[in-house]
């Protein structure tokens, strides 16, 4: 006779009912499992090394053991959910924040060469582009800075709101931004609307307004700085988020007594989740090395 049923002669029967009652339990979940999972249990068994290999039923005792598992059979991944309209991708949204907080100053201020160097090669290695501060000895005062919304710029002589907002979700989320009086710093986007490309939308749609007045050899050098931002691209990312884009200067300004740095279209501020109760907030920003004109404008992909 056993240990327990010599101390406890009174329980010896619960408890071997209560063994039987779970043997049976599991018995018949197991039953359950192979029959509803045969296909994955069959996978998982075909495709472990073979030093790992288990048995269909130990398998499943495994598995009944082990804690809930998402996606325990791996994601095929066709083509047609892969971007197609862009050749870029910022790598891992966390592992881009990580990279970026020790250097990334909390104080929004002109940046350090140090940090500046830093965080462009951060940007640099996530983009898989150069991503740069200077570009032909021109640069701009600064490339960490606040943001505030701007309206939507007319893109061609008669460009309304309406033209602009193609569908019942455009209208909701950016018609109350309303449209700029006049035109941007480089005028039309386009001569007329049937001359409007997709290339030349997208350069209103994404675009940003800086204060090129304000960068180094401006005032000596106008036409010359003027022509090289026009349209130039640039990378702007929100550090707090890790969201990015690929966006032109469109504009120029903001005024300096606005305590604000650069501007974004009504897109551009609802993308990186900047246009909060304030409807500004800290941004980096720098220019993108790309002379063949092959990067589109628009969001990155995380």
């Amino acid at each position: 006779m056993g240990l327990f049923a010599r101390l406890f002669p009174d329980k010896k029967t619960n408890y071997q009912q209560l063994q039987s009652a779970w043997s049976q339990r599991h018995t018949t979940l197991k039953q359950k499992l192979l029959t509803k999972h045969k296909e994955s249990i069959d996978w998982l068994a075909q495709n472990m090394p073979a030093k790992e290999h288990l048995a269909a039923g130990s398998l499943s005792g495994l598995l009944l053991l082990a804690p809930p598992v998402l996606h325990v059979l791996p994601a095929t991944t066709s083509a047609s959910t892969k971007p197609i309209d862009t050749p870029l991708q910022l790598s891992d949204q966390t592992v881009l924040l990580n990279d970026l907080a020790p250097i990334v100053p909390t104080d929004v201020r002109p940046l350090t060469p140090d940090e500046e160097q830093k965080i462009t090669g951060v940007l640099t290695k996530h983009l898989g582009t150069e991503v740069t501060a200077e570009i032909n000895g021109i640069r701009l005062e600064r490339n960490y800075g606040l943001i505030g919304a701007e309206q939507h710029l007319v893109r061609f002589p008669g460009d309304t709101i309406w033209s602009q907002l193609q569908t019942p979700e455009d209208v909701a989320n950016y018609a109350s931004s309303g449209m700029a009086p006049g035109r941007g710093a480089w005028g039309y986007f386009a001569p007329s609307e049937a001359e409007m490309t997709p290339e030349e939308s997208d350069r209103e749609k994404y675009y940003i307004a800086v204060q090129t007045f304000m960068a180094p050899g401006f005032a000596q050098n106008v036409r010359e700085y003027s022509e090289f931002f026009k349209y130039r691209k640039m990378l702007i990312v929100n550090p707090q988020n890790g969201k990015a884009m690929i966006v032109d200067i469109g504009d120029s300004g903001p005024a300096v007594w606005t305590g604000k740095q650069l501007g974004g279209s009504p897109e551009v501020m609802k993308y990186l989740d900047r246009k909060d109760g304030a409807a500004k907030g800290p941004v980096l920003y720098f220019f993108i090395n790309d002379p063949n004109d092959k990067i589109p404008l628009g969001p990155i992909t995380i």
